[in-house]
């Protein structure tokens, strides 16, 4: 199956780090330097604004727990600490280190105990498709893949932790949208030279298009979660291994890059969200829409991976547990990034809206 990129001549432009507060920058034909607020503390923020009447709803995305419990647990406490008026979560994949049926169990056991969201939003991961790689929970077994496991079986088993029959879904947070995206196919069981590489269907994107058009009738920014990273969009994605993971990015970058007011939540790279392009504005060739779309590292919850410097992950120690809140006002939407392991706010971006809501 041959793939496609959108690096080199094709790439888009970027505009990396936030955006001047109050005006909305039309993406330069170069990289931009970052331009990154200090972050503030969000429910101060927030409280000023809504007595002002501006605040729509805010909500958290999270993304990587790959059975890191612990740190997921600490992640809702200080989610349920920070911004107690969520209106809810959204999960941008890799929910378990393999995808076995008692490795859901223990994230809903986990989420069940609290401090639990309003609503919460699942995307399917690469990590979702890794029983296969077992004989058995306890021997790894990748010479003798799928060691019996049939790929149905492990749609299914995310079908049922998330409670719905499709990978792609639509939801709403505080009456805002958020899309749900995602691989409908492990790409090993096609092609064995493949691995974790996502293929949407035309069904999905047939969807996708009439959601991002409906939407943007009703003047309502969009929030799309998906694990994968688009290529040379946010950190780590203009390196060759997180560059190629989409088997049809042209046409994904075609629909979302026609819609300004579109914020793209990726996960997968567990890069440090203190990186200077842990937000862009990715222009995509050949739209109408020079001013590009939103595109936000959500940072991991897994901790001991960090950016090994070559484009990759490593088990180097680190405290990685990370994560975004979206705070979407009448004429805006404020990004920040939050360290969930030391409470602290790491990173913020304004964004202008096209429209007021």
């Amino acid at each position: 199956m041959e793939r496609r990129s959108l690096l080199g001549a094709t790439a888009g432009a970027l505009v990396l780090g936030g955006l001047a507060h109050g005006t909305a920058a039309a993406a330069p034909a170069q990289d931009a330097p970052a331009q990154d607020a200090p972050a503030q503390d969000a429910p101060t923020e927030a409280a000023s604004a809504e007595a002002g009447g501006g605040l729509v709803t805010t909500f958290n995305v999270i993304s990587d727990i790959q059975g890191d419990l612990g740190d997921f647990a600490q992640a809702l406490r200080d989610i349920r600490s920070t911004n107690p008026r969520s209106s809810g979560l959204a999960v941008a994949g890799d929910i378990t280190p393999r995808g076995y049926d008692f490795e859901y169990a223990e994230v809903r056991k986990v989420l069940d105990q609290g401090p639990k969201p309003r609503e919460v939003a699942w995307a399917i991961g690469n990590h979702e498709f890794y029983v296969p790689k077992w004989s058995d929970p306890n021997t790894l077994a990748q010479s003798t893949w799928p060691n019996g496991t049939t790929e149905d079986s492990l749609f299914r088993s995310f079908y049922r932790f998330a409670g719905r029959s499709t990978i792609y879904t639509e939801t709403t947070f505080g009456g805002i949208p958020v899309l749900t995206l995602g691989t409908e196919r492990y790409m090993r069981y096609h092609d064995s030279s493949l691995w974790d590489e996502v293929w949407i269907s035309d069904a999905q994107f047939q969807w996708l298009e009439d959601r991002l058009q409906y939407w943007a009738r009703r003047r309502k920014p969009v929030m799309v979660i998906t694990h994968h990273p688009l290529p040379n969009t946010v950190s780590g994605t203009r390196s060759k291994i997180y560059s190629s993971d989409y088997l049809q990015p042209d046409r994904l970058l075609g629909l979302l890059g026609r819609h300004r007011d579109v914020f793209l939540f990726s996960g997968h790279t567990h890069w440090d969200l203190n990186l200077s392009d842990w937000y862009v504005r990715r222009v995509v060739p050949g739209t109408a829409n020079l001013d590009g779309f939103s595109v936000i590292n959500t940072g991991a919850v897994q901790t001991g991976y960090a950016d090994n410097g070559q484009g990759g992950e490593s088990t180097v120690p680190g405290r990685f547990n990370q994560g975004i809140q979206v705070d979407v006002y009448r004429d805006r939407v404020v990004v920040k990034a939050r360290d969930f392991a030391t409470g602290t706010w790491m990173k913020r971006t304004t964004v202008p809206l096209a429209t007021r809501i």
